[in-house]
Protein backbone atom coordinates (compact mmCIF):
# COMPACT_ATOMS: atom_id res chain seq x y z
CA UNK A 1 0.00 0.00 0.00
CA UNK A 2 2.95 2.61 0.88
CA UNK A 3 4.51 1.37 -2.34
CA UNK A 4 1.04 2.58 -4.03
CA UNK A 5 0.82 5.85 -2.03
CA UNK A 6 4.80 6.82 -2.86
CA UNK A 7 4.22 5.99 -6.63
CA UNK A 8 0.49 7.89 -6.83
CA UNK A 9 2.80 10.45 -5.33
CA UNK A 10 5.71 10.55 -7.77
CA UNK A 11 3.31 10.16 -10.77
CA UNK A 12 1.23 13.29 -9.68
CA UNK A 13 4.91 15.56 -9.62
CA UNK A 14 5.75 14.23 -13.18
CA UNK A 15 2.40 15.06 -14.53
CA UNK A 16 2.10 18.96 -12.79
CA UNK A 17 5.99 19.70 -13.98
CA UNK A 18 5.33 18.06 -17.70
CA UNK A 19 7.88 16.86 -19.58
CA UNK A 20 11.44 17.70 -19.70
CA UNK A 21 12.69 19.10 -23.35
CA UNK A 22 15.98 19.32 -24.49
CA UNK A 23 17.58 20.83 -27.29
CA UNK A 24 15.08 23.19 -30.01
CA UNK A 25 11.82 22.13 -27.72
CA UNK A 26 13.11 23.41 -24.38
CA UNK A 27 14.40 26.79 -26.22
CA UNK A 28 11.67 27.48 -28.30
CA UNK A 29 8.89 29.97 -27.70
CA UNK A 30 6.72 28.85 -26.01
CA UNK A 31 2.34 29.46 -25.98
CA UNK A 32 1.98 30.23 -22.54
CA UNK A 33 4.37 31.20 -19.38
CA UNK A 34 2.74 27.95 -18.19
CA UNK A 35 4.64 25.39 -21.10
CA UNK A 36 7.87 27.44 -20.39
CA UNK A 37 10.58 24.47 -20.05
CA UNK A 38 13.71 26.16 -17.93
CA UNK A 39 16.94 24.55 -17.16
CA UNK A 40 17.22 22.34 -14.33
CA UNK A 41 19.81 22.52 -11.51
CA UNK A 42 22.99 20.09 -12.59
CA UNK A 43 22.58 21.37 -15.77
CA UNK A 44 25.34 23.40 -17.24
CA UNK A 45 24.40 27.02 -18.29
CA UNK A 46 24.05 28.64 -21.95
CA UNK A 47 26.72 30.84 -23.26
CA UNK A 48 24.76 33.62 -24.59
CA UNK A 49 24.89 37.58 -25.66
CA UNK A 50 23.22 40.51 -24.45
CA UNK A 51 23.19 44.76 -24.59
CA UNK A 52 24.05 46.74 -22.03
CA UNK A 53 22.54 50.43 -21.78
CA UNK A 54 25.05 51.53 -24.28
CA UNK A 55 23.88 49.23 -26.26
CA UNK A 56 27.58 47.38 -26.84
CA UNK A 57 27.45 43.26 -26.48
CA UNK A 58 28.03 41.47 -23.73
CA UNK A 59 29.20 37.83 -23.48
CA UNK A 60 28.36 35.57 -21.28
CA UNK A 61 30.89 32.33 -21.42
CA UNK A 62 29.86 29.75 -18.46
CA UNK A 63 33.72 28.39 -19.41
CA UNK A 64 35.05 30.93 -18.16
CA UNK A 65 33.61 32.85 -14.70
CA UNK A 66 35.42 34.66 -12.15
CA UNK A 67 33.03 33.84 -9.61
CA UNK A 68 29.67 32.58 -9.47
CA UNK A 69 26.35 34.42 -10.60
CA UNK A 70 22.80 35.10 -9.71
CA UNK A 71 20.85 35.71 -12.74
CA UNK A 72 17.45 37.55 -12.42
CA UNK A 73 15.26 37.44 -15.74
CA UNK A 74 12.44 40.22 -15.52
CA UNK A 75 9.64 41.01 -17.82
CA UNK A 76 10.92 45.13 -18.27
CA UNK A 77 10.67 48.23 -16.30
CA UNK A 78 7.11 48.79 -17.07
CA UNK A 79 6.16 45.85 -14.76
CA UNK A 80 5.15 46.87 -11.37
CA UNK A 81 5.83 43.37 -10.07
CA UNK A 82 9.24 43.48 -11.64
CA UNK A 83 10.28 46.62 -9.74
CA UNK A 84 8.58 46.09 -6.74
CA UNK A 85 11.08 42.60 -6.99
CA UNK A 86 13.98 44.73 -7.99
CA UNK A 87 13.66 46.96 -4.51
CA UNK A 88 12.98 43.80 -2.21
CA UNK A 89 16.42 41.74 -3.47
CA UNK A 90 17.74 44.61 -2.09
CA UNK A 91 18.03 42.97 1.21
CA UNK A 92 19.46 39.88 -0.19
CA UNK A 93 22.28 42.14 -2.57
CA UNK A 94 25.07 43.22 -0.02
CA UNK A 95 24.96 39.24 1.53
CA UNK A 96 25.54 37.99 -1.78
CA UNK A 97 28.56 40.03 -3.05
CA UNK A 98 30.30 39.38 0.68
CA UNK A 99 30.09 35.54 -0.63
CA UNK A 100 31.81 36.28 -3.68
CA UNK A 101 28.75 36.80 -6.50
CA UNK A 102 28.15 38.34 -9.42
CA UNK A 103 24.72 39.69 -9.24
CA UNK A 104 23.07 40.62 -13.16
CA UNK A 105 19.60 41.42 -13.86
CA UNK A 106 18.30 40.19 -17.86
CA UNK A 107 15.04 42.45 -19.04
CA UNK A 108 13.66 42.50 -22.56
CA UNK A 109 13.56 46.21 -22.59
CA UNK A 110 16.03 47.65 -25.39
CA UNK A 111 19.21 48.84 -24.10
CA UNK A 112 18.06 52.51 -24.03
CA UNK A 113 14.96 51.77 -21.80
CA UNK A 114 17.22 49.25 -19.16
CA UNK A 115 17.42 51.92 -16.17
CA UNK A 116 15.00 54.57 -17.51
CA UNK A 117 11.79 52.47 -16.95
CA UNK A 118 12.81 51.40 -13.68
CA UNK A 119 10.91 53.53 -11.02
CA UNK A 120 14.16 53.56 -9.35
CA UNK A 121 16.59 54.75 -12.44
CA UNK A 122 19.45 55.18 -10.17
CA UNK A 123 18.92 51.19 -9.08
CA UNK A 124 22.76 50.59 -9.56
CA UNK A 125 22.38 46.79 -10.39
CA UNK A 126 24.08 45.26 -13.61
CA UNK A 127 21.03 45.14 -16.00
CA UNK A 128 21.26 43.88 -19.47
CA UNK A 129 19.31 43.46 -22.32
CA UNK A 130 17.74 40.45 -24.23
CA UNK A 131 15.52 41.91 -26.33
CA UNK A 132 16.53 39.63 -28.97
CA UNK A 133 15.68 36.61 -26.85
CA UNK A 134 19.33 34.57 -26.94
CA UNK A 135 19.26 34.15 -22.95
CA UNK A 136 15.41 33.98 -22.66
CA UNK A 137 15.13 31.29 -24.89
CA UNK A 138 18.57 29.28 -24.16
CA UNK A 139 17.47 28.84 -20.52
CA UNK A 140 13.70 27.81 -21.80
CA UNK A 141 11.54 30.49 -20.19
CA UNK A 142 10.44 32.02 -23.28
CA UNK A 143 6.79 32.17 -24.07
CA UNK A 144 4.50 34.31 -26.09
CA UNK A 145 2.05 36.81 -25.21
CA UNK A 146 -1.42 36.28 -26.86
CA UNK A 147 -3.04 39.01 -28.85
CA UNK A 148 -5.95 39.45 -25.94
CA UNK A 149 -2.98 40.36 -23.63
CA UNK A 150 -1.16 42.59 -25.76
CA UNK A 151 -4.72 44.49 -26.00
CA UNK A 152 -5.13 45.05 -22.77
CA UNK A 153 -1.67 45.68 -21.66
CA UNK A 154 -1.85 48.85 -24.11
CA UNK A 155 -5.43 49.72 -22.49
CA UNK A 156 -2.85 50.53 -19.54
CA UNK A 157 -0.05 52.22 -22.00
CA UNK A 158 2.14 49.27 -21.93
CA UNK A 159 3.61 48.81 -25.62
CA UNK A 160 5.35 45.28 -25.51
CA UNK A 161 7.44 46.57 -29.06
CA UNK A 162 8.24 49.90 -27.81
CA UNK A 163 9.35 48.33 -24.72
CA UNK A 164 11.50 45.73 -26.68
CA UNK A 165 12.35 47.70 -30.26
CA UNK A 166 11.30 44.02 -31.40
CA UNK A 167 7.88 42.87 -32.36
CA UNK A 168 8.14 39.19 -31.31
CA UNK A 169 5.63 39.74 -28.46
CA UNK A 170 7.53 37.50 -26.51
CA UNK A 171 8.21 37.53 -22.58
CA UNK A 172 10.47 35.59 -19.83
CA UNK A 173 8.97 33.29 -17.68
CA UNK A 174 10.28 35.62 -13.90
CA UNK A 175 12.99 33.35 -13.13
CA UNK A 176 16.27 33.69 -10.98
CA UNK A 177 19.28 31.04 -11.76
CA UNK A 178 22.31 30.68 -9.31
CA UNK A 179 25.42 29.82 -11.52
CA UNK A 180 28.16 28.24 -9.90
CA UNK A 181 31.89 29.43 -10.81
CA UNK A 182 32.19 25.96 -12.61
CA UNK A 183 29.13 27.15 -14.96
CA UNK A 184 26.67 24.10 -13.77
CA UNK A 185 23.29 25.48 -12.33
CA UNK A 186 23.28 25.03 -8.60
CA UNK A 187 19.53 27.03 -8.10
CA UNK A 188 16.55 27.44 -10.39
CA UNK A 189 12.96 29.19 -9.13
CA UNK A 190 10.62 29.95 -12.36
CA UNK A 191 7.25 30.90 -11.47
CA UNK A 192 4.35 31.05 -14.57
CA UNK A 193 2.78 33.84 -12.11
CA UNK A 194 4.40 36.94 -12.78
CA UNK A 195 3.06 37.99 -9.39
CA UNK A 196 4.66 35.64 -7.07
CA UNK A 197 8.50 35.95 -7.25
CA UNK A 198 11.39 34.17 -5.30
CA UNK A 199 11.68 35.40 -1.79
CA UNK A 200 15.27 37.29 -1.02
CA UNK A 201 15.13 34.75 1.62
CA UNK A 202 15.04 31.42 -0.57
CA UNK A 203 17.79 33.33 -2.45
CA UNK A 204 20.74 33.19 0.21
CA UNK A 205 19.34 30.11 1.74
CA UNK A 206 20.29 28.59 -2.00
CA UNK A 207 23.58 30.56 -2.28
CA UNK A 208 24.95 29.55 1.36
CA UNK A 209 24.09 26.10 0.40
CA UNK A 210 26.42 26.71 -2.81
CA UNK A 211 29.21 28.38 -0.16
CA UNK A 212 28.96 24.97 1.73
CA UNK A 213 29.16 22.72 -0.97
CA UNK A 214 25.75 21.06 0.12
CA UNK A 215 25.79 19.29 -3.30
CA UNK A 216 28.03 17.10 -1.98
CA UNK A 217 26.80 16.51 1.21
CA UNK A 218 25.84 12.72 0.61
CA UNK A 219 29.55 11.83 -0.72
CA UNK A 220 31.04 13.01 2.50
CA UNK A 221 28.55 10.86 4.63
CA UNK A 222 29.27 8.18 2.92
CA UNK A 223 33.04 8.29 2.88
CA UNK A 224 32.38 9.08 6.25
CA UNK A 225 30.29 5.82 7.24
CA UNK A 226 32.99 3.69 4.84
CA UNK A 227 35.51 5.27 7.12
CA UNK A 228 33.87 3.97 10.44
CA UNK A 229 33.08 0.85 8.90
Amino acid sequence: MKLKMLFATVLSVLLATGPVLAGEQRTAIHSSADQVQPLLPGMPAPAFELRDAAGQPVRFDPAALPKPLVLTFFRGGWCPYCNLHLAELRHAEQELKDMGFDIWFISIDRPELLYESLEDPQTGYAIYSDARLEATRAFGIAFRVDDETIERYRGYDIDLEAASGENHHVLPAPSTFLVGADGVIRFQYTNPDYTVRLHPSVLLAAARAYQNDEDARLGRALEQKQESD
